[in-house]
């Protein structure tokens, strides 16, 4: 059969779910990935064909498909900040709100090493070389934790997680993406001391680093989809994503950025930095959790479509 029929088919039986435009990505996504083809391949060769076995395969995605199962999860894979990261059901895919939260990091960090750069360099060459310690809390796939490592020189990384099937994708991620990560396994909910936590999994190197007592910057995207929200989550993200790593109850929203806040006054190094992806319909009441554990310079930012999703605060500390 040739490809060129078997596309029109394939976006005619996914059209009743999807819209036209969905349904064509979807079609030279899996195209890539099989065949190793792209669009322009196909129209430079429109008499190329599918055998009866490559047709049996696509019949498989189809089928998934109609029944709303990302398209990432099928593939096994994604793209994050312009780095390629394994995924599957036990973590959450990656969102592009998220790649501007990394975004944002990286270019607070950049505008911080800018101001202090003449600081720096009347330093002792051992001093300029200070690594900058990052924390990223529940970093399920560890998109957000290898994408820092991978663009801040000098980071040391370490992530946190509870799922221990997230972080053997994480490390996988990691060693994919040629960063050294530093992961373990925690509640954060449960966690009093950061330095008491068990020893870290190391990503590239044998080194088992344990935790900084404070970081230059703590970051985190934490379950923040209120139960009443349940009925705005897409089918295909409700039925198939990690629950454990979306939803929390309506009745204390806030728990996790509570609790990574108290975390953060005592572990934040001083100017040191809090980051957070938030619920869009909570950024009032999250700066103002922020603001009575005494945090200052807090700032909301939206993300590209329109809705509050990020913040960024300092620790004001009372010594």
């Amino acid at each position: 059969m040739k490809i060129k029929h078997y596309r029109a088919e394939f976006i005619q039986e996914l059209s009743p779910i999807y819209d036209s435009a969905e349904a064509k990505s979807f079609f030279y996504l899996i195209l890539k990935e099989r065949q190793k083809l792209k669009r322009i391949d196909l129209a430079l060769n429109p008499d190329l064909n599918f055998s009866l076995e490559e047709i049996q395969i696509w019949n498989s995605f189809l089928e998934q498909l109609k029944q709303e199962i990302p398209i990432q999860y099928l593939l096994g894979k994604t793209s994050f900040y312009g780095l390629d990261f394994e995924v599957n059901p036990a973590v959450l895919i990656p969102r592009p709100e998220t790649e501007e939260l990394v975004e944002w990091i990286i270019q607070s960090w950049k505008s911080e090493a800018g101001s202090q750069k003449q600081e720096v360099r009347s330093r002792k060459q051992e001093d300029a070389r200070e690594k900058i310690r990052i924390l990223d809390i529940g970093t399920g796939s560890g998109c957000i934790a290898i994408s820092l490592a991978k663009n801040i020189p000098n980071a040391q990384v370490f992530a946190i997680d509870v799922s221990e099937k997230a972080l053997a994708t994480a490390q996988k991620n990691a060693l994919k993406n040629q960063v050294e990560v530093h992961f373990v396994k925690a509640d954060i909910l449960k966690v009093h001391d950061l330095e008491k936590l068990p020893t870290v999994i190391p990503s590239l190197s044998r080194d088992h680093s344990p935790l900084p007592n404070f970081f230059d910057i703590i970051v985190s995207n934490p379950p923040y989809v209120r139960e009443l929200e349940k009925q705005e989550i897409k089918k295909n993200v409700l039925d198939n994503e990690p629950h454990l790593a979306l939803f929390v109850k309506d009745n204390d929203a806030l728990i996790f950025y509570r609790k990574i806040a108290e975390m953060a006054q005592k572990n934040l190094s001083k100017n040191g930095l809090l980051f957070f992806e938030i619920n869009q319909y909570l950024g009032k009441e999250t700066i103002d959790l922020l603001e009575r554990m005494n945090f200052k310079n807090i700032e909301l930012r939206k993300d590209i479509y329109g809705n509050d999703r990020m913040i960024k605060a300092e620790f004001r500390s009372q010594n």
